[in-house]
């Protein structure tokens, strides 16, 4: 059995990995051939692009590199034929994996998407292309499902591979490792760090008795983050590791995406921190339709952690945000939700679940 895995951002490359494990446990005959990133690599598909030549963030990103994305996805058509899988796997990453999608489809191949695009937050409409361009649904949030059916397409509710990643991770409360350090998860693209990071470490100084740690992403070298820490000789900079970071940690300052939810079953006190271009933004507020931009919230539907969003994300708002979740009566209250988070995302087991519903779909 041949498939073929696109997967065009660093969460995706972690759940892709998990996925072709999960795959090749119960079918050790499987060939992956993918666009992602090293784990997915590792864990045994073969590469094609790296997703770190692929990630373009904000809508006045995507149009200047316009020419390079049409040249991408001319390429990854021919090397789909070229291949001729038993089907795709498309994770996230909307933008690419729809067009592809409505191609394969024409094409006549199988297509599958697992981690839906987010698009009952914005662009509701395109539920009607999914519904045309692909055979099966494999969501992760517990609401997907059910907006899904209510359109006829077929979608099934796997839990979220997050808990798989994280596994039984202790929280805070029963660390021993705990010390006065906060870390700052600035993003994994160029024009986020460079638009967040700098307002992350702007207040800094204002709390000398903690420690700042950067989670450098993996698809960021160590010089590009050198100029923005040189006026922070006391901030440390690491990369890869982000999870053993967050058992460390008091709190984190966190851009919306993934990380927000993995800080949250870590247990982490976090400030959602967001700003894009002002055109990207301009855009996106127009489009948008969800009360919340962080997953925490969104799958709380209530505004568990508090979020920074484009101009509201400044030193005084910052500091002031931080300051509350270092208390010890907000954090029991994040704690508190946190577990109840973690009751909403299912009993884990995402990646096995996943995998037998393609394997079971492919007959």
């Amino acid at each position: 059995m041949k498939l073929y895995i696109i997967a065009g951002e660093a969460s995706g490359d972690l759940h892709g990995s998990n996925l072709i494990k999960a795959l090749k446990a119960q079918r050790p005959d499987i060939q992956c051939r993918i666009w992602g990133g090293n784990l997915m690599q590792a864990a045994g598909g073969e590469l094609v692009k790296h997703y770190r030549d692929l990630a373009f963030m904000g809508f006045a990103e995507v149009l200047k590199n316009l020419r390079t994305i049409l040249r991408n996805i001319a390429f990854c058509k021919k090397d789909i034929i070229n291949f001729q899988p038993d089907a795709l796997v498309l994770i996230d990453y909307p933008g690419f994996n729809l067009r592809i999608a409505k191609w394969a489809k024409q094409q006549g191949f199988k297509v599958i998407y697992y981690i839906s695009p987010q698009i009952w937050a914005w662009h509701t409409s395109r539920v009607h292309d999914i519904k045309r361009d692909v055979d099966k649904m494999l969501v992760i949030l517990p609401f997907e499902e059910a907006f899904y059916k209510k359109y006829g397409v077929e979608a099934e509710f796997v839990g979220h591979p997050l808990l798989d990643a994280i596994g039984t991770s202790p929280t805070p409360d029963s660390q021993s490792g705990i010390q006065n350090r906060i870390a700052l998860l600035p993003g994994s693209r160029r024009q986020e760090v460079q638009r967040i990071l700098p307002r992350m470490l702007e207040i800094t100084p204002d709390f000398p008795e903690y420690e700042f740690v950067v989670a450098g992403a993996s698809s960021l070298p160590e010089t590009f983050y050198r100029p923005f820490l040189e006026k922070y000789p006391r901030v440390r900079w690491v990369q890869g590791q982000t999870y053993d970071l967050f058992r460390q940690v008091k709190a984190a300052l966190v851009k919306s995406g993934t990380s927000t939810l993995e800080a949250a079953l870590f247990g982490v006190p976090e400030v959602v921190c967001y700003a894009g271009s002002p055109l990207s933004y301009l855009i996106a507020r127009q489009l948008v339709n969800v009360k919340y931009i962080s997953l925490v919230n969104l799958i709380m539907n209530r505004p568990l952690v508090q979020e920074l969003i484009q101009n509201e994300l400044n030193k005084k708002n910052l500091k002031a945000a931080l300051t509350d979740i270092l208390s010890p009566e907000k954090t029991a209250s994040l704690q508190a939700g946190y577990a109840e988070l973690r009751h909403h995302l299912g009993d884990g087991g995402a990646s096995e679940k996943a995998a037998r519903a393609i394997l079971r779909f492919l007959g």
